[in-house]
């Protein structure tokens, strides 16, 4: 059974690769390298024990997609990843962002339903629920306005999954909201590789510890938490894509013609960035170099999750922890040193 990746050769993608190849599926990877770079292919080629069918394209260019899905007439789903994901980047550039992530899934939408492929998983985000008035955030917390443009495509992006299964569209869809993904392939053969200057924590401090940045710069000391720093539900990458395999295989099993729902992806527990810095000390053996600045526009003070539902619903829980996915990642950056 072929499933379509759409940003398949990024972080998260990467991983959802492998897992579903364990569980029994053919990936085929859709990605326009935009930020991600060739050299993961080799990885997971190095994991699978085969190349995996690659296209390079984009989500926005149409008459591309119609071509995989004619050229692949056996695709029975799709993981949909193929989007911009920095914060900071999406308040100075708002239109890129909008442009991007909310034209390439109504693109991913109507070819599928052209090509009769009903099964949508979608990559979604903690950002929608913004600052919540609750910890943990469950399913049901209220949708706040959100906090950057980012955060905001991702809002739009499940108004029209819903819209369009209300409408009667012949898909089934679930969105994933996860929370901080990290780590890497235990092998060390993939992992997260960001073009240019680092967006999310876990990059900026093993690039640190390797050499790679002078120091890493903390958003800010004074929001109300232990510490004074954010604080996160950080998650390890491969648990997140093992959540996309149960999710996928959710909407297989399910006959509803049309069917859309939202789970929450994370731990159930929150750290904070300098928490995050000191575990990764512990784990390395290693002192990291960091600053206090000033707070980044777009952040969200507190957040982590409720697991309920994904349990509930995809018979899914985290097994990976805090310090695995900073051993991890470490292990990865180590490779792109030597």
């Amino acid at each position: 059974m072929k499933i379509l990746v759409t940003g398949g050769m990024g972080f998260i993608g990467s991983h959802t690769v492998v897992e579903l190849f364990n569980a029994g599926f053919t990936p085929i990877i859709m990605d326009n390298l935009d930020n991600s770079q060739l050299s993961v292919l080799d990885g997971l080629t190095s994991i699978l024990g085969f190349k995996p069918k690659f296209y390079e394209e984009d989500c926005n260019d149409k008459s591309a997609l119609k071509k995989i899905f004619q050229g692949e007439r056996d695709i029975i789903g799709v993981i949909h990843f193929a989007a911009n994901k920095a914060v900071g980047e999406s308040v100075a550039k708002p239109l890129k962002y909008y442009k991007n992530n909310i034209g390439s899934l109504i693109n991913i939408l109507e070819e599928s339903a052209m090509a009769n492929i009903a099964n949508i998983v979608f990559s979604s985000s903690c950002t929608v629920y913004g600052q919540p008035d609750e910890l943990p955030v469950s399913e049901t917390a209220p949708i706040k306005i959100a906090e950057s443009p980012y955060g905001n495509t991702k809002q739009i992006c499940e108004e029209i999954l819903r819209d369009s299964v209300n409408s009667k569209l012949p898909i089934k869809a679930l969105s994933l909201r996860y929370f901080n993904p990290i780590g890497a392939h235990p092998s060390g053969k993939i992992g997260e590789l960001p073009k240019g200057v680092p967006g999310n924590l876990v990059p900026f401090v093993v690039q640190s510890a390797a050499g790679w940045r002078e120091k890493i710069s903390i958003f800010g000391n004074d929001y109300n938490t232990p510490d004074g720093t954010c604080i996160r539900d950080y998650i390890h990458v491969v648990d997140i894509a093992k959540a996309h395999v149960n999710a996928l295989q959710f909407l297989i099993k399910n006959e509803s013609p049309s069917f859309y729902d939202w789970v929450n992806l994370g731990t159930g527990k929150g750290s904070s960035v300098l928490e995050v810095v000191q575990t990764f000390e512990k784990v390395s053996g290693l002192k990291l170099n960091y600053e206090i600045i000033d707070r980044r526009p777009g952040d969200v003070e507190k957040v982590f999750a409720s697991t309920e539902k994904a349990d509930k619903l995809l018979g899914w829980k985290t097994k990976l922890t805090l310090e695995d996915g900073l051993a991890d990642s470490w292990r990865w950056q180590q490779s792109l040193s030597r």
